[in-house]
């Protein structure tokens, strides 16, 4: 159950969810890269209190590392405190990404790598102290949606704060009877993920429209689409290794099982039409039509367990980007669409995988002799990071590139 509170002001004083808050893109000249190379950003320099006395100007090569740290502050005569993140998570095209921290919340342009805005909370007499565990951005629009998270919260992690920077304050509050696990934005509507529920808010008025059941998901594991068409919506099933597919314009629910395992991490499509899903084993990611659940292709990281951190489909739905606990980001070529004709769900199990057109395994043709992972279809580019931190990875706006943060602040 969930209490609404809105704030003095009128809810949506000066916020028109379409309006833009942030600055536009810097217009880049275009460069050839080969194919798939990482942005990479050794990490992020303003996470930490900027020195006055430096005035970057952001490189034109969005390629070129970034050679600072978020471990230890700037010298100077008085060390602010070091910042510890708490959340990373991009805005819905990926041209930002937000990061919520012990002290507040920052938001950064992808590319060029810079941050836009920081709102530091040092804790007065009537707030807490300033620990942000959720930001979720809505595009590039002045209104937010905040979870205090960390040993000391802003605010209380049962609350949804619904922030407008036009005004630097909350104008509204959800508030729930358990954590708040994350938080999805559209331009109509408000979804709000617990434990095992989910609430679905339009956006205008904050009025709770629908409200789901869930299995176990403490991860707060929800997609929902971004197009201009109807809202589709996934989550977890009632069953282990099962997704439910919501089609609000058809009314229509639609139940997958995906994998045999819990599941792990999933991604949709931004029109909500193909949806991609591993399991806690780690060693298989499937794409299905997101309409009527056909299993279009299936894709092996490895063969041995690993966590999945996040799944990514390229705007034109050609590539899938795999992040996992393994220190790797996996690139996957999909030759499929929504209409195409769907795998044998039946001739594969979560362990073996399943002969498809592209790239396959040099001993493919041993299809129907050795066991099927011989003929599995692998990734056709990887980066290779440091182990021991998770990463969240998404596609550039330049073409061939991919945008991977980490919340060790790289």
């Amino acid at each position: 159950m969930a209490t609404l509170s809105a704030y003095s002001s009128p809810p949506w004083q000066n916020s028109n969810p379409n309006s833009d808050l942030l600055s536009t893109q810097d217009e880049i000249d275009s460069q050839a890269h080969p194919p798939f190379e990482s942005q990479s950003n050794d990490s992020l320099s303003s996470i930490m209190p900027p020195d006055p006395d430096l005035n970057p100007s952001p490189n034109p090569n969005p390629i070129t590392n970034y050679n600072t740290s978020i471990s230890s502050p700037p010298q100077s005569t008085s060390t602010p405190p070091p910042i510890s993140l708490l959340h990373l998570s991009f805005n819905q095209d990926f041209g930002c990404f937000a990061a919520g921290t012990d002290h507040g919340f920052r938001i950064y342009n992808c590319d060029p790598l810079r941050e836009i805005f920081r709102r530091d909370f040092d804790g007065d007499g009537n707030s807490g102290g300033g620990g942000i565990g959720v930001v979720e951005m809505l595009f590039r629009c002045n209104i937010l949606a905040i979870v205090g998270g960390g040993a000391d919260p802003q605010y209380s992690p049962n609350k949804v704060m619904i922030w407008d920077d036009h005004q630097s304050r909350c104008i509204g509050e959800l508030s729930f009877r358990s954590e708040v696990r994350s938080v999805k934005l559209r331009r109509d509507r408000i979804i709000v993920v617990l434990e095992q529920k989910i609430f679905v808010y339009n956006f205008a008025d904050l009025k709770l429209v629908h409200q789901i059941e869930t299995i176990a998901n403490p991860k707060g594991l929800c997609a929902v689409s971004h197009g201009a068409g109807s809202l589709v919506l996934v989550c977890p099933g009632l069953q282990k290794g099962q997704v439910r597919v919501e089609h609000y314009a058809a009314k229509r629910t639609k139940f997958i099982m995906a994998h045999d395992s819990r599941i792990a991490c999933f991604s949709l499509t931004q029109d909500g039409q193909l949806l991609a899903t591993a399991s806690t084993k780690g060693t298989l990611v499937r794409v299905f039509n997101a309409a009527d659940g056909t299993l279009l292709q299936e894709v092996r990281r490895g063969a041995d367990r690993a966590e999945i951190y996040s799944l990514a489909f390229s705007s034109t739905a050609q590539w899938l980007a795999v992040s996992s606990d393994k220190g790797t980001v996996h690139v996957f070529s999909l030759k499929i669409n929504p209409g195409s004709p769907g795998i044998d769900r039946s001739q594969s199990t979560d362990e073996p995988n399943l002969a498809v057109t592209l790239p396959a395994s040099s001993l493919s043709f041993f299809k129907g002799v050795l066991p099927k992972y011989f003929s599995s279809e692998w990734s056709v580019a990887q980066f290779h990071l440091p182990e021991g931190s998770q990463y969240i990875v998404a596609f550039g706006h330049q073409k061939n590139t991919v945008v991977i943060l980490g919340l060790d602040g790289r």
